[in-house]
Parts: structure tokens; C-alpha cells; sequence
């Protein structure tokens, strides 16, 4: 299942979501112009820029917290592999990130999807602490909105491309179908990639502790009142 878009309308112009995907678009540009020079000159600027587990636990575990590897869960957040991992991304954060961020507001929200690829990161390192492949993508990130949208909008329509063999149809779906069968995958394929040297590939922990956060975020919102269950925001 592939959604397309959501029928939840939103109140104002997503602006956050809006400067994440030009951010985005313009550190692609970026390392495109990297690799047009080199494709040493990619690998460091990834390597250096990107989340390196190995590297992240030497320096929390001599106590360098303020140094560029933490910055890198950050800065690791608006780096892509290649244009579907960043056209992909972007249309979930387009679908979904936009409706978050009219929930909770701009600056909430710019907070949140950081504080969510934070989690994401953190969460893909402590299941792979020796790991010496860099961590990028907004996909961490793109996760807690999921799992916000998820709590917040259980019931919203999304357009969904479902593929049945050599065919395929569009179909409105709950979005509590669509996220849960996305976040099912997620873990199904994070397990199974437990032991495995895959080498560059899916940080599924990632996507995983990035949907939880948001998830659990979200209910703690609704719990406290600071949203209300009908979802406008409370103060």
C-alpha cells in the first residue's frame, strides 16, 4: 500500500513542513553537487554529517555530549541516499507532517520532528552500537508524525495505491489501517534484520522508535489536555 493523500484538511498554511522539504531539497542539491566533484567527496560529507552508532557511543561514552557526533542526529535528518529515499520521504511528511504540524502548531511541531528523528536515531544506535555505516534520512523523523497521526487521526481517509498482482487500485483507507500496517512491517522486517550484516540498507529500529515517540507523545498530549480528543489544541 502506497498512500497518496489524506481527506484531512488543515487550518493554515503548514509552513514548518514546508521549509523541512525545501531544507531538504537543498542539501540534496548539495550532495549531488558533492558527487559530481567526487564520490570521496559524498562519502565524508555522509560520514560526516550523517549518524555513525560507533562513532555517537565512543564520544557519549568519553562524554563529549556537546560534539559534532550528537549534532549529526540532527544534521543526519535532512541527508538522503538517492532520489526515491528522498521522494518517499516527502510524501509522507507532505501527507501526514502537514495535518501534525496544524495540530500542535509551528513551532510545537518543529520541535517535535526533531525531538522524533532525535529518538530515531538513538534507537537505531542502541540496536546497532558497533555499527560504522552512517545513519540518513528524514525517515526517523517522518516516523513520529506517523505515530502522531496515528493517535490523533485514527479514523481519517487516506487515497492509498494498492497493488493486487499486475494490477492495482486506488482505495480510501483508515488511516489506522494504513500506519498500522506500515508500523507491522516496520517491525516485522526490524526483527528479522536482528544479527543479519546487511550492509547500507532499511534502519527499521529507526522507523520504529520514531513511530512510538510520536505515538506515545501524541496520547500523553490528549491524556493531559494540552489537545483535546477532537483535536483542537487546548492553552
Amino acid at each position: 500500500m502506497i498512500p497518496l493523500r489524506d481527506s484531512n484538511p488543515t487550518r493554515r498554511t503548514p509552513v514548518v513542513t514546508l521549509a523541512i522539504i525545501v531544507v531538504c531539497f537543498v542539501v540534496f542539491a548539495w550532495e549531488l553537487g558533492l558527487q559530481a566533484t567526487s564520490e570521496a567527496s559524498l562519502d565524508a560529507f555522509v560520514t560526516a554529517w550523517g549518524v555513525v552508532p560507533a562513532e555517537l557511543v565512543a564520544a557519549w561514552g568519553a562524554g563529549q555530549f556537546l560534539s559534532q557526533e550528537t549534532a549529526t542526529l540532527i544534521t543526519s535528518q535532512f541527508l538522503h541516499g538517492g532520489w526515491l529515499h528522498l521522494l518517499g520521504n516527502l510524501l509522507y511528511l507532505w501527507i501526514f507532517g502537514n495535518n501534525i504540524e496544524d495540530r500542535l502548531g509551528g513551532a510545537l511541531f518543529a520541535f517535535f520532528y526533531l525531538g522524533g528523528g532525535v529518538v530515531a536515531g538513538v534507537t537505531q544506535t542502541a540496536i546497532d552500537p558497533e555499527s560504522t555505516i552512517p545513519l540518513i534520512g528524514a525517515s526517523g523523523a517522518i516516523a513520529a508524525s506517523l505515530g502522531a497521526y496515528f493517535v490523533f487521526f485514527p479514523g481519517a481517509r487516506i487515497t492509498t495505491l494498492v497493488f493486487l498482482g499486475f494490477f492495482y487500485q486506488l482505495i480510501e483507507v483508515p488511516a489506522i489501517i494504513v500506519l498500522g500496517f506500515w508500523f507491522a512491517l516496520q517491525l516485522l522486517d526490524g526483527i528479522g534484520s536482528l544479527g543479519m550484516e546487511t550492509g547500507a540498507g532499511v534502519a527499521f529500529f529507526a522507523h520504529i522508535g520514531g513511530f512510538v515517540a510520536g505515538a506515545l507523545v501524541a496520547w500523553l498530549m490528549i491524556v493531559s489536555g494540552r489537545v483535546s480528543a477532537r483535536g483542537s489544541r487546548v492553552g
